[in-house]
C-alpha cells in the first residue's frame, strides 16, 4: 500500500490538494495511507522549498502547486 503525505500549514491550497491527491486515488482504485503533516520541523526533513507539497513513499512529487487528478495518478502509478 503506498503512504501519501501532505505537508503544509492545513491552510486552504493544503486542504486542496489533499482532496484531489484522495480523488486521484479513488479514481485508480488505488488504495492509500492519506498523511497530513503540518509539524514545520517534520516537514523540513523533506527538503522543501514550499507548500503545499505532496509525497509518496518518502519521495517529493510535487510542492508549491496544485496538481491535477491526472498527474497524481502518474505519480501514484509510477514504480
Amino acid at each position: 500500500m503506498l503512504t501519501v503525505k501532505i505537508l503544509g500549514s492545513g491552510c486552504a491550497n493544503c486542504k486542496k490538494l489533499e482532496a484531489v491527491a484522495r480523488a486521484a486515488a479513488d479514481s485508480a482504485n488505488i488504495q492509500a495511507d492519506f498523511i497530513k503533516v503540518t509539524n514545520h520541523t517534520d516537514m523540513l526533513s523533506y527538503d522543501i522549498l514550499s507548500t503545499p507539497a505532496m509525497v509518496v513513499n518518502e519521495k517529493v512529487v510535487c510542492q508549491g502547486k496544485i496538481p491535477t487528478q491526472a498527474d497524481v495518478v502518474q505519480w501514484l502509478t509510477a514504480d
